[in-house]
């Protein structure tokens, strides 16, 4: 699901590696249908599915008749039941439903889609326990956290790790004060330097957002409280993340900058494919730097700490507001300096109201989106 980003371009290299190892039987997209439609052919798939009900028409008569078109969220949920392995890079809270579908109906969950795992974490934490249901992060820094819990402790909460310590690269603005960050430009934010994605994620990396959300997604994941899960600047993106025991022992995950790694490995688990995307040279010298972030300068990570501090309905809310705001950024409507100061302006009116139920979340993400849209519009 969401096979013509950036995850989705990359999990489709994988798949063409390993032709004997795997049969794509579904694949949806948002708006680029002729792209959708090149791959449905290529890897002969008989089910596909759309976000917008105006591409429904066009979309079968560029497939044919022979091709099953699904539309909407309620179409790639039925997709996403509908397979033994689920790869979820729908971006933003669009990609809720499969999340949803694919845990209830007991399938293996490769999840690129952050936002909506973070919104929804308490439901998801129900469906999580169906049977056959499993969640594999395809995240770089989750993926590694994953592989150096292998050790860990099978009780709740992993009693023996004292905390999780997710990189960071920093983004194009690592060392900028906050006066240079003030004339920060959306071209600038967009050229990271050094990984390859979608804008809405480089955006979230340019202001360190990313890394807030990303804190919020490790808690859920793997049952550890927030304040057990620290950032830390890691400009040679080398240490994709590391878990550090209570004996003073850290395990970290080390490759090059490729998601076709994690994408593999989530896809091949427990068979790792010989491949080796991501291999390091260690005959070459090797510099590997790390410092704390700023959090003065790049608010948006006391912000992400806050929402789980409160709980609830705060990890939506930011999630909202931020999707929101980024999305006005790219669309030249606010400045990139402007993106926290909003979400912030969101979550200082929080609603704290439970979070019980999908249409509770519905409530909640629908509130956040308009007062984010206010925020922006009183700029």
């Amino acid at each position: 699901m969401g096979a013509t980003g950036s995850i989705g371009r990359q999990t489709l290299d994988v798949l063409r590696s390993e032709p004997d190892s795997f049969n794509l039987v579904s694949v949806a997209a948002g708006t680029q249908i002729g792209k959708l439609c090149e791959i449905a052919a290529e890897f002969g798939v008989r089910r596909v599915g759309v976000t917008r009900p105006e591409d429904f028409v066009a979309t079968r008569e560029l497939l044919g008749d022979h091709v099953e078109v699904v539309v909407g969220g309620d179409g790639l949920a039925d997709l996403a039941a509908d397979a033994d392995i689920v790869v979820n890079a729908v971006v933003g809270f669009a990609g809720l439903p499969v999340t949803m579908a694919a845990l209830a109906a007991g399938r293996v969950l490769a999840l690129a889609n952050k936002e909506s795992f973070i919104a929804a974490a308490p439901l998801v934490q129900r469906v999580r326990m169906t049977p056959g249901a499993r969640v594999l992060p395809i995240d770089s820094e989750h993926c590694a956290i994953y592989q150096c819990l292998a050790d860990s402790s099978p009780e709740p909460g992993h009693p023996d790790v004292r905390r999780l310590l997710l990189t960071a690269s920093g983004g194009p603005f690592r060392g900028w004060s906050k006066v240079q960050l003030a004339a920060a430009t959306t071209q600038e934010a967009l050229r990271h330097p050094t990984w390859t994605m979608g804008p809405k994620i480089t955006i979230d990396s340019s202001t360190l957002m990313n890394k807030g959300l990303e804190v919020l997604e490790a808690s859920a994941l793997f049952g550890i409280e927030a304040n057990r899960i620290s950032v830390v600047v890691h400009p040679q993106s080398i240490v994709h993340s590391m878990v550090e025991y209570v004996d003073g022992s850290v395990i970290a995950q080390l490759s090059q900058p490729d998601m076709r790694l994690p994408i593999a490995y989530c896809l091949g688990r427990p068979v790792r494919f010989d491949h080796s995307w991501g291999a390091m040279d260690f005959t070459t010298e090797l510099t590997l730097s790390f410092e704390p972030p700023d959090l003065d300068a790049f608010a948006a990570i006391p912000l992400a700490y806050a929402a789980a501090q409160r709980g609830g309905a705060a990890p939506a809310w930011l999630s909202a507001a931020n999707e929101v705001a980024v999305a006005s950024c790219l669309h030249g409507e606010i400045r990139w300096a402007d993106i926290v100061p909003v979400v912030a302006t969101v979550m200082d009116g929080l609603d704290s109201a439970p979070l019980e139920t999908l249409e509770d979340l519905i409530a909640h993400d629908e509130l956040a989106r308009r007062r984010a849209r206010s925020a922006i519009s009183a700029l």
